[in-house]
């Protein structure tokens, strides 16, 4: 048996990597004992297997025997440490049974399922229509290398993001997400957008990419703000608007941040006509970014209630649903209702709205950073879907940064909030439909889209056609230490 062949890393990722939104973090020493009994399982297991290292490292059983390690290592460090909430277990668990380690069948038993997924945050860009970062030197700084590619440009563009979402994932359908930066220069703009999606229609013969355009009411003038709102949705198929209240402010602090109710004096009074106009235009879903704040108070989800309220005929998507690295998520409760996905939680009930009704929690990046933390995740999963609702809570994943969401998709397949906590803080059960709601039929009834279950499948030669075909890795893409961080958003800003 072959073990010189290349190492593809663990098929569940647990990094450091980071959405270039938060600063990576050092492994904790749960997760580094994780990973060296996983390398330690996966070896022996391929052995039993009759696998090399790398075809196990990229098959459904080691994916399989990288969560049972997790459950266990999670397990015995809370014997050592048990939560300040005392509980006889963690508050979450993977449901592996042993012999899906070795067994394909039992493997796609826990962790596959033909469920409809719909990623709610996918992000790719395109470099190359990037005059700002066309220079030798800047790459030599880039903080992605590590993705196999000589060019560091190509980690994220859109072959990759094509192979890792639809080849390499069992994602169906997806929503392409503007990000945080000015459009002038910008390696995802809405251009981008729609290439991807007319690729997509092209590969897989029917509608799989929705667009949720970038609109940024508070740069510049309003009245030009509006008007090329109206211009984006007469040449692109809009779904929805993406906007960040924090931006540009979390950068340069210039007084252009805003709220979604307008409930401050001395900011950009611009949510109120920003809505009104997307309701002429047919757009009634609104996606805003909500937590990983950077500091920026702008980015907390206090004003998503008033403007939900208000505005009970628009549809309000919160991504990453106020979620924050420096918080640890346990329960709602009043004296902690002004942290984290708490602060959502608070802003839905002071102003009335209440579960399943125009707000949806959307949990990109929150969930890859809490499946490595399965109490915490226990608490996050369990109080949106108490709060905001089963009908509400959202699948994202911000890959293309996570590299393939697969493992993301995986591990909620095989989740399960303990009896404990059911009783305890009154979540729910996970159970197989509540999930796949979850995974997409939620998206569905949000968008009216008929779900489509069956794969986009396209070979690489197909996709080489339009785009250089790229090797299969379980890599991230994302920024994996603090330094590198600085690089990916000094770099992001474009020039306004």
């Amino acid at each position: 048996m072959d073990w010189s062949d290349e190492d593809p890393g663990l098929p569940i990722k647990f990094g450091p990597c980071s959405n270039g939104e938060y600063a990576p973090e050092p492994l904790s020493e749960v997760l580094t004992e994780t990973i060296r009994r996983s390398r330690e399982e996966c070896e022996r297991n391929a052995r039993r297997s009759g696998l090399s290292r790398r075809e196990f490292l990229l098959s459904v059983c080691g994916a399989a025997t990288t969560l049972l390690v997790l459950d266990a290592c999670t397990r015995d460090a809370h014997m050592v440490a048990p939560s300040s909430v005392s509980t006889s277990t963690p508050g979450g668990s993977y449901v592996i049974p042993p012999e899906a380690t070795t067994d394909p069948d039992a493997a796609r038993e826990a962790i596959g399922g033909e469920e409809f997924v719909f990623d709610m945050q996918g992000h790719l860009l395109e470099y190359d229509l990037n005059p700002i970062t066309h220079g030798e030197n800047f790459w030599t700084l880039f903080p992605q290398q590590r993705c196999g590619d000589e060019d560091p440009r190509d980690c994220f563009s859109m072959e990759h993001f094509m192979t890792e979402m639809f080849l390499r994932s069992d994602t169906s359908m997806l929503m392409l997400s503007a990000l945080p930066i000015y459009p002038e220069g910008s390696p995802l703009p809405l251009e981008v957008m729609d290439e991807t999606r007319r690729l997509a229609e092209a590969l897989c013969s029917d509608h799989r990419v929705l667009l949720s355009a970038q609109a940024l009411p508070n740069v510049g003038p309003l009245s030009a703000n509006l008007e090329a709102m109206e211009d984006a949705v007469e040449h692109f198929p809009i779904a929805a608007w993406k906007v960040f209240t924090h931006f540009p402010d979390v950068f340069e602090d210039n007084g252009q941040a805003w709220w979604l109710d307008d409930n401050e004096p001395g900011l950009p009074r611009v949510a109120g006509p920003f809505i009104r106009r997307s309701a002429q235009l047919g757009v009634t879903t609104i996606c805003v970014h909500k937590g990983l704040s950077g500091g920026s108070r702008f980015a907390s989800p206090i004003d998503v209630g008033p403007a939900a309220k208000a505005h009970p005929d628009m549809r309000f998507v919160v991504y990453h649903s106020g979620f924050e690295t420096a918080v640890t998520e346990g329960p709602y409760t009043k004296a902690s209702a002004d942290v984290g996905m708490n602060r959502l939680i608070a802003s839905l009930k002071d102003a009335g709205v209440g579960p399943n009704e125009n707000v949806y929690a959307e949990i990109g990046s929150s969930w890859w950073y809490l499946m490595r933390t399965p109490t915490q995740a226990a608490h996050a999963l369990g109080k949106l879907l108490r709060y905001v609702g089963e009908d509400n809570v959202l699948w994202g994943t911000d890959s293309i940064f996570y590299g393939s969401p697969q493992d993301q998709i995986q591990a909620l397949r095989a989740f399960r909030i303990s009896v404990e906590f059911q009783e305890r803080y009154g979540y729910p059960a996970l159970t197989k439909k509540i999930k796949g709601k979850i995974l997409g039929g939620n998206a569905a009834r949000l968008f009216g889209i008929e779900p489509l279950t069956t794969k986009c499948e396209f070979t690489r030669r197909e996709l080489e056609e339009v785009r250089k075909a790229l090797p299969l890795q379980n890599r991230t893409y994302g920024p994996a230490t603090p330094a590198e961080l600085r690089v990916f958003r000094e770099h992001h800003q474009g020039a306004p």
